[in-house]
């Protein structure tokens, strides 16, 4: 999901910190909405239903936790994320924020680069709750285990059974080296007797069909799998 995809919506009751939030947000990319108060902000969560919500926690109407806990009974809303933004000295329980249903806090004043690597961290795990766990999602293509099929983009690709078993293997174990003997016994099985050269036409054909440089051979030991 690109950041044009993501909508943040901001919560608070001064103005000025509304527009360094959103200016800042912005400049990344995000689509971002911007409430005064927890009632409204409620209200605009139900309308447009974004995935983050950074909540002030001391707010006219309607307050922070108060606003996290309406939030939290909507469930076109039970995926969105939640923080609060929390000013230093401020008295904030935080049991009682994350009891409200809150995901994570921030404390104000924030350095822009802070807080957008705050907002990045939030959306990592929003993006990885969001895929199924039939679906591996790597750099240059997906993997769905359930349908035996690899997508390129929008663009499926057809490997035929032990190719996609060989590259669902590899792909498990980033980073390390695995031995020829251990891809044959997990990929063909202990008693299924193949050709010394059956892996190498297959990580071949896998290389071909995907266009990639991601399976990386080891000489005389094995693979491993390195996005680029």
């Amino acid at each position: 999901m690109e950041n044009s995809e993501i909508t943040i919506l901001l919560v608070d009751d001064e103005a000025d910190i509304l527009e360094f939030l959103g200016y800042n947000l912005e400049r990344e990319g995000y689509r971002v909405l911007k409430a005064k108060n927890g009632a409204k902000g409620v209200k605009l969560a139900m309308e447009q239903k974004p995935q983050l919500i950074i909540l002030d926690v001391m707010m006219p109407v309607m307050d922070g936790v108060q606003a996290c806990a309406e939030i939290r009974k909507i469930p076109e809303l039970s995926g969105t994320l939640i923080a609060f933004l929390t000013a230093r000295g401020e008295e904030f329980s935080q049991i009682a924020g994350f009891d409200a249903g809150a995901d994570d806090y921030i404390t104000k004043p924030i350095k822009p680069k802070l807080f957008l690597h705050r907002v990045q961290a939030l959306l990592r795990r929003y993006r990885t709750e969001m895929v199924p766990e039939n679906i591996i999602q790597l750099k240059e293509f997906t993997i769905d285990k359930d349908r035996y099929l690899v997508m390129l983009g929008t663009t499926e690709v057809t490997l035929v059974r032990k190719e996609f078993e060989l590259l669902q293997f590899l792909v498990s174990r980033p980073g390390k080296v695995i031995l020829r003997e251990e891809i044959f016994t997990n990929v063909w099985g202990p008693d299924v007797v193949v050709g010394e050269r059956t892996i190498d036409v297959h990580i071949r054909r896998i290389r071909e069909k995907l266009g990639i440089n991601s399976i990386k051979t080891v000489k005389g030991v094995g693979y491993k799998f390195e996005e680029e």
